[in-house]
């Protein structure tokens, strides 16, 4: 018996790359998945159904379940639409993965509106939109009396947290911005008896392969039998133990990549300077960098 028999689950973004393994690893561990995936290139642009339908296609003929979908979850009907398809195909939800996103990367100087509106569209309003209607879920099951025990498991980055990148303004902000929300979500759903992580993963995908710095970290080793610890299937272990029922793990992050698993603590207040009169800028400029010109 998988480690997560008959956990119905959502995928965002499962039509290639991390999601992809997600969607795989979830539906030999005895999942019923719901693949979803616009099938858009790595900016956002264009749609291609069959993404989706070959990784459920590829699922079937490994004996699991699954079913396609091509919604947009960065529209809100569409996130929706996606939410009701997992409970009318298979009764409820009771994992959501959020993954789905694009880049845009562009140095301040030189991004423009719409690179930063689409990328923090997809990513951030992405994973609100499906948390909103799958909270809706959770709360009519939870207020019927219901143990819940659902799990909510989002994607954020070092991009946007221990490790920021240039010219990823708009990824970065996106990404932390899912990160403080997952923190909330775990605050908020708890009663329901949903948990809820986010994981900030580094894999070898479509979106890394070209970034400056992080493609380099990520490639491929080269002896091809080689542990290759930059595989994107290194990361859904993770991501499927935080989906299992029995997970006691609620309201963190978690780092994957390279062989490494590391909480990420976030911000945390140190070496606080205190007064016991009102602050001024000499006084604060001499206890946090010397005094002031």
């Amino acid at each position: 018996m998988g480690a997560l028999e008959g956990r119905v689950t959502v995928i965002t973004g499962a039509g290639r790359g991390i999601g992809r393994e997600h969607a795989l690893l979830f539906a030999r561990e005895g999942a019923k998945v719901v693949v979803n995936d616009l099938g858009g290139a790595g900016d956002g642009t264009g749609s291609d159904a069959s993404a989706a339908q070959a990784v459920v296609d590829e699922i079937i003929a490994a004996g699991g379940e699954a079913v396609a979908n091509t919604d947009d979850i960065a529209d809100f009907a569409g996130a929706g639409r996606l939410i009701a398809q997992a409970i009318d195909t298979y009764g409820r939800l009771d994992v959501l993965v959020n993954n789905a996103g694009i880049l845009r990367d562009a140095f301040l100087h030189k991004m423009t509106e719409e690179e930063w509106d689409l990328v923090v569209h997809v990513h951030l309003k992405g994973h609100w939109s499906t948390l909103r209607h799958a909270t809706d879920h959770w709360r009519e099951r939870s207020k019927a009396g219901e143990d819940v025990k659902a799990a909510v498991i989002n994607t954020a980055s070092g991009s946007g947290t221990t490790m920021p990148n240039p010219g990823q303004g708009n990824y970065g902000a996106a990404k932390a911005g899912i990160a403080a929300l997952t923190l909330v979500a775990a605050l908020e759903l708890g009663r329901l008896g949903v948990r809820a992580n986010v994981i900030a993963p580094a894999a070898r995908t479509r979106l890394t392969i070209d970034v400056p710095q992080i493609g380099e970290m990520v490639a491929a080793p080269s002896d091809p039998d080689a542990f290759d610890p930059f595989h994107p299937s290194e990361i859904s272990p993770l991501v499927a133990w935080l989906a299992t029922e029995d997970c006691p793990v609620t309201g963190k992050m978690f780092s994957v990549y390279g062989g490494q698993i590391a909480e990420c603590r976030g911000w945390e207040e140190v070496d606080p300077i205190t007064t016991d009169q009102p602050w001024t800028i000499d006084a604060i400029a001499e206890q946090l960098g010397g005094a002031r010109v």
